[in-house]
């Protein structure tokens, strides 16, 4: 369990006095998309506060964690981190080497986070409505030039489902196509919105594509972290079905772990294209409508 406060550790005295706990430093994360210390840590003046009364109160605290902040973009957080969790742990036993070497004894566990999850998911949206906008041109006595083609796009996610990573994680998406456009094929400028009716459901502010349709599929890849865990219902809007893809010969393999039919070998097969599988989110059950004719180059 971990702790930050007097408060904190008091309440586990009371209810689990036997629990282990590891006291939560804070660190420096100004330079993190989202800081997560303005909350949450216990300084290194107010740590051997709370180690000193952890032991009066004969509480078992077996570590220092800290958190440098969601998206970080400076190594040097997590070294100026460690070094601050050196100096806490030196409290309690100051035959520590620098920084925790080899034969310290100390064990270190990592939560890498979106660094797995991120590229996990890609978002598959669909475009449910359009609108063309014209935009006059000054200086031009040219019909064909008095106007400029722009495009509102509206798909069936937005702000209030899986892109409240906008809002909260502040992310940057970009829309990919389904197929690979022509070198010759013309490009306009849009914008692409959410299906709610607030206007500030807007995904995409400004971009280039070419002419799209309503039925057309758009893709955002690196979905996996901060999307549909906090997506809502916002307008009657319900969140998007998972499914999970995998090669064919992957999925047999899982049906067999599953079974406990374990394989004494797996057979080398053709992987130039392999049957792709899908799931739904909840029982793993194939949904062969969605799946029956793709494939997948691996």
């Amino acid at each position: 369990m971990t702790f930050d406060s007097e408060v904190e550790l008091m309440k586990v005295a009371r209810a689990h006095p036997k629990a282990k706990l590891v006291l939560r430093i804070a660190t420096d994360d100004s330079k993190a998309v989202y800081s997560l210390s303005v909350k949450f840590g216990a300084t290194l003046k107010t740590s051997r506060l709370l180690l000193e009364w952890a032991k009066e109160l004969a509480i078992d605290v077996i570590g220092v964690s800290f958190h440098v902040g969601s998206g970080s973009t400076d190594p040097g957080t997590f070294m100026q981190a460690i070094s601050d969790a050196r100096c806490v742990t030196s409290v309690i036993n100051p035959a520590l080497d620098k920084y925790f070497p080899l034969d310290s004894g100390v064990r270190i566990m990592a939560e890498p986070g979106r660094y797995y999850v991120a590229s996990a998911f890609t978002l598959a949206i669909n475009i449910i409505a359009k609108k063309l906008v014209l935009k006059e041109q000054t200086g031009s006595d040219d019909e064909d030039e008095l106007s400029e083609q722009t495009f509102m796009y509206y798909v069936n996610d937005g702000v209030y489902g899986s892109f409240n990573c906008i809002l909260f994680d502040h992310a940057h998406v970009k829309p990919l196509l389904q197929k690979r456009p022509k070198p010759d094929k013309k490009y306009y400028s849009c914008s692409i919105w959410g299906p709610t009716c607030d206007g500030l459901d807007r995904t995409v502010e400004r971009y280039n594509l070419p002419k799209m349709h309503v039925g057309d599929w758009m893709f955002f890849e690196n979905m996996g972290a901060y999307t549909v865990a906090a997506a809502s219902t916002f307008s009657g809007f319900q969140r998007l079905t998972i499914y999970y893809v995998t090669s064919g010969p992957t999925w047999q393999l899982m049906q067999q772990i599953q079974n406990h039919d374990f394989p004494l070998g797996v057979e080398e097969q053709d992987v130039g294209a392999l049957p792709v599988s899908c799931a739904w989110e909840s029982g793993m059950k194939q949904h062969p409508e969605a799946c029956a004719s793709a494939r997948i180059n691996v």
